[in-house]
């Protein structure tokens, strides 16, 4: 079975209604990694970027099922904005992460950066681990058990950095967010829970991917259980918190001022935003266009930003200047300049490259005397105030919120 990650929201939206009857089974077969991944929605690239948002699989899953029988699903669509919450508050793990990267390619030992790219090329011996490997590079994609496992074996069986395995999937992985991925590689390393690592055992891939360890035999003595152990990774962040950007959650658009919107690939849902009413002069799209992506990535990439092109011209009625550039102030400053604006107003991004970018815009701009807007969703705000600490703290919240919500009578379970 061929794999689909929907690039467009239609077809995002088509998948979305097709996996809806699987939800209620989802806590029962979310963990069996099977060929064609049939058990779980292959959803979380057009979430990533939202063609589909967080909002609309929550509401329709409280529509169509009841709590308890959906509430596996429910807290899985909610660990991604968890996460992206949780590094809106520690921006510095990010930062300290790309530092890592960059350190660690430029000092370590030959033979262990020779040894890091042929595990990534899926040359490690083990062969079960190396059919990850070129599952992912092949398809932008790995089942999250899978993911679990692969990360495990590069830190506690190959005794590799972390942040190098972090990098190596953020390249590949449609999906890939600088929040989940970050903090999903630190947890297996033992830091986001400090001194609690997750170590992949064969007896848990023999439970889950039999055929796949039947498959792919080789070397796989190397996961005996009694054989891993743990790899303690050093903490090199600075963990302390920080307070939660304070941003607006609507906008109202000033009279007689030039307006222009700009659409970036953190959120590619313009239309259905707090920015849905806005009359803008101009809008200004810029690509995730970089050298450091895979092909198979950069083509996913560049599809789901056409889609947002043609949606976003539809719903606006005017035709975006796209931006193809690495680097977004220059051109975003002539853009505004040419169309003589006063404001630029858009969808807030979180931690990451676009986020990375956004201080350069608002100098950028505000030399020429335009000003910023940084607007966020309402629901994220929501999201993100409650995910400074754990996840289940954060569960129980998010749990008592979608609990009133279901109960509420204009859904079909409510009272």
């Amino acid at each position: 079975m061929k794999l689909s990650f929907p690039a467009a929201r239609a077809d995002a939206l088509n998948a979305w209604q097709e996996f809806i009857p699987k939800v209620t089974a989802y806590a029962k077969n979310r963990n069996h990694v099977i060929d064609g991944h049939q058990h779980v929605s292959c959803l979380s690239p057009a979430i990533r970027h939202r063609l589909i948002s967080e909002d609309e699989i929550l509401l329709d899953t409280l529509r169509h099922h009841r709590f308890d029988r959906a509430e596996k699903w429910l807290q899985e669509v909610c660990w991604r904005r968890y996460w992206k919450g949780w590094l809106e508050m520690h921006p510095d793990v990010w930062d300290n992460w790309q530092d890592r990267v960059k350190v660690l390619t430029e000092s370590l030992p030959k033979n262990v950066l020779d040894r890091a790219a042929a595990v990534a090329r899926g040359e490690s011996g083990v062969a079960v681990m190396d059919a990850f490997a070129h599952e992912l590079i092949k398809t932008g994609y790995l089942h999250n058990h899978a993911r679990m496992w692969w990360a495990s074996f590069w830190i506690h069986v190959e005794k590799l950095p972390w942040e190098l395995g972090a990098e190596f999937f953020y390249r590949h992985l449609l999906d890939a967010d600088p929040a989940s991925n970050t903090c999903s590689w630190r947890w297996v390393a033992g830091l986001q829970t400090p001194g609690k690592t997750y170590l992949v055992r064969k007896s848990n891939i023999e439970r889950y991917a039999p055929h796949l360890l039947e498959k792919y035999s080789s070397g796989s003595d190397a996961l005996d259980d009694e054989k891993t152990a743990p790899q303690l990774a050093q903490e090199t962040a600075l963990m302390a918190r920080h307070a939660l950007p304070t941003l607006a959650n609507d906008y109202r658009q000033p009279l007689e001022q030039k307006i222009g919107i700009w659409l970036h690939m953190d959120d590619l849902l313009l239309e259905t935003s707090p920015l849905t009413d806005v009359s803008p002069v101009a809008i200004a799209a810029t690509s995730a266009r970089s050298a450091l992506v895979s092909t198979v990535k950069s083509r996913y990439l560049e599809n789901a930003f056409g889609d947002a092109i043609l949606r976003t011209k539809k719903h606006f009625n005017h035709a975006p200047t796209v931006i193809l550039d690495e680097v977004y102030a220059p051109q975003m400053a002539a853009w505004a300049k040419e169309h003589r604006l006063d404001q630029v107003v858009a969808l807030a991004a979180c931690v990451g490259p676009t986020r990375d970018q956004m201080p350069a815009i608002e100098s950028a701009l505000t030399a020429i005397g335009c000003s910023c807007h940084w607007i966020r969703r309402p629901s994220d705000q929501r999201a993100f105030s409650i995910a400074g600490a754990g996840f289940f703290p954060f569960w129980k919240k998010m749990e008592r919120h979608l609990r009133e919500l279901a109960a509420s009578p204009e859904f079909p379970f409510g009272k």
